[in-house]
């Protein structure tokens, strides 16, 4: 130590710290006297300790270069349309004021619709732009699967070098690398043994998607092993594609230590109608519904279990309710909701899915057993069934025979053809209005068939003509300007102006419905000039 030296060491930037949160009076930094002139004297003292912790940095290691990005082999976006894109990207959410939005389109919400449309056009992604694309699927979860589709292989190579992107490199198998060939088994082997868990579940699920059976081998050969949470993960991914062929695996997983996994996999057998466990929740639901030919009309009889046995609760069966729900009816909703739909035709007298439906039950249970047919209906994708227990969508009270809620509806329409599912819901609108049919028209195809349209505009300007606040619409409003077919602005034309107030009207409510529909035409022919950037072919420098 050199202690000649004529300056005395600098104080340590604790000593300061603490000193100035004491204060000079109850402390001073080493060296300097108390007094008047202490606080400057410590704020000196600050800023020559600041230069010197700045001054003393040493310059860390060079790092390597960063590899080059990969090329993307994709057609560029065409020059208008990246223009486009920028705009798009550059519009951020909770910039509108109050419920009141004025005329202009809500960009953001266009931006999936737009995602969808060039993906499926297959341009790549502007270098340039895919900063703020990511940034854009950070902040929206429901965006990243079609914005990482567009960002192409450049999308995980950016994530490596900002912390922030890091859910493209979870998306990515490999962080980025193609995925292995159904020939490369070596690469295959590697990435499965030793890739993060993020990385195993896309695997899995790509290969799944092309080759079922070399999935579950792969998933079957590390099964005992798994952690229980990644187990459950795993069997998801067996929902595509699921087959027979899977069936003697998920017997085996019924047995599995984890209740959830054991939960799952009872879930995949009951999709399957022939497997064995269909078969055993057939006998069992079976035992608890029948027709009672005693009485004028014929009746349904349900006698719901009496106890949940080893054997059920090994085949999915939860054995304790939730909060609120009977042990009885809360067993029998899961049998019926497992026993295969087609069977219960010729247990209940050879009658159609809509003749069971329409019959009368006993003792206060229709609910219940309209309810687990309803639950039956989607997991099994069975049309017929979601038909009769949809009922007309002119039915008394806004609902079918058997559907319990509007997400129950909502629920069984997405079973339905496109097509169908359009004409239901119109009818739905026609009949009740558009007080409940939100849940109902987020289920329905986009663009909307054109009769679906003409349905939410007719029911619009009702409620406008009634004098309402548009407000009560805004959901449906917002639906409509992402899901009207553009060529229904042309219809529109006539309800942009304040229309005349009738006496017993909301104050102003004609001025927020000629905004609201002003809104609406426009965006609508915003999106036609979207979908015709598209299809506008050049040679811009914007995608090279």
């Amino acid at each position: 130590m050199n202690t000649g030296s004529p300056h005395p060491p600098s104080p340590a930037w604790e000593d300061l710290v603490t000193a100035a949160l004491l204060g000079t009076d109850r402390r001073t930094p080493p060296g300097t006297p108390p007094g008047r002139n202490a606080p400057s004297a410590l704020l000196d003292a600050a800023a020559a300790e600041t230069v010197r912790r700045r001054a003393g940095l040493r310059p860390g290691p060079a790092a390597p270069r960063p590899r080059p990005a990969p090329e993307d082999p994709r057609p560029p976006l065409p020059t208008a349309a990246a223009r486009r894109l920028a705009l798009l990207l550059a519009d951020r959410p909770g910039t509108a004021q109050g419920g009141r939005r004025g005329t202009a389109p809500d960009l953001i919400e266009l931006l999936p619709q737009w995602l969808t449309a060039v993906n499926d056009r297959g341009f790549a992604a502007p270098p340039e732009s895919l900063p703020a694309l990511l940034d854009a699927a950070r902040a929206r979860t429901d965006l990243r699967p079609a914005a990482l589709r567009f960002a192409g292989p450049r999308a995980p190579w950016l994530a490596r070098l900002n912390p922030d992107w890091r859910f493209a490199l979870r998306a990515s198998p490999g962080g980025g690398m193609a995925l292995p060939g159904p020939e490369e088994t070596r690469r295959v082997e590697q990435l499965w043994q030793e890739g993060l868990f993020a990385e195993r579940v896309s695997l899995l699920a790509a290969i799944r998607s092309r080759d079922p059976d070399a999935a579950r081998e792969l998933l079957e050969a590390t099964w005992s092993t798994e952690r229980a949470e990644d187990r459950l993960m795993f069997l998801d991914s067996l929902r595509t594609g699921l087959g027979p062929r899977d069936e003697p695996f998920l017997e085996q997983a019924l047995a599995d230590r984890s209740r959830n996994v054991r939960a799952t996999a009872a879930e995949l057998l009951s999709a399957l109608p022939q497997s064995a466990l269909a078969a055993r929740m057939a006998v069992r639901a079976g035992a608890c519904v029948a027709v009672d030919h005693t009485v004028d009309t014929p009746t349904l009889l349900v006698e719901a279990p009496h106890e949940c046995d080893a054997a059920m609760e090994r085949d999915g069966v939860s054995a304790k309710p939730p909060s609120g729900r009977g042990e009885r009816s809360w067993w029998l909703g899961q049998l019926v909701e497992a026993a295969p739909l087609a069977g219960w035709s010729a247990r209940l007298g050879r009658r159609t899915p809509e003749q069971i439906v329409a019959l009368p039950v006993a003792d206060d249970w229709l609910g219940e057993l309209h309810a687990a047919w309803c639950r039956a209906a989607v997991r099994q994708r069975d049309a017929d069934w979601s038909r009769a227990l949809l009922g007309p969508p002119s039915a008394p009270g806004a609902g079918g025979p058997g559907a319990v809620s509007l997400a129950e509806r909502a629920k069984l329409l997405g079973t339905l053809p496109s097509a169908e599912r359009a004409e239901w819901v119109a009818g739905f609108i026609a009949a009740h209005g558009l007080s409940e049919a939100f849940q109902l028209l987020g289920v329905c195809a986009v663009p909307w068939a054109a009769p679906l349209g003409r349905s939410v505009v007719d029911a619009l300007n009702i409620a406008r003509d009634a004098g309402s606040y548009p407000w009560s619409f805004s959901g449906v409003m917002g639906l409509a300007e992402r899901c009207l077919d553009p060529s229904e602005a042309a219809r529109l034309d006539a309800l942009l102006a304040v229309p005349d107030e009738p006496e017993d009207a909301s104050p102003g409510a004609g001025g927020y419905w000629a905004e609201a529909f002003q809104r609406l035409c426009r965006t609508l022919r915003l999106r036609a000039a979207m979908t015709a950037e598209l299809d506008v072919r050049d040679a811009g420098p914007c995608g090279a």
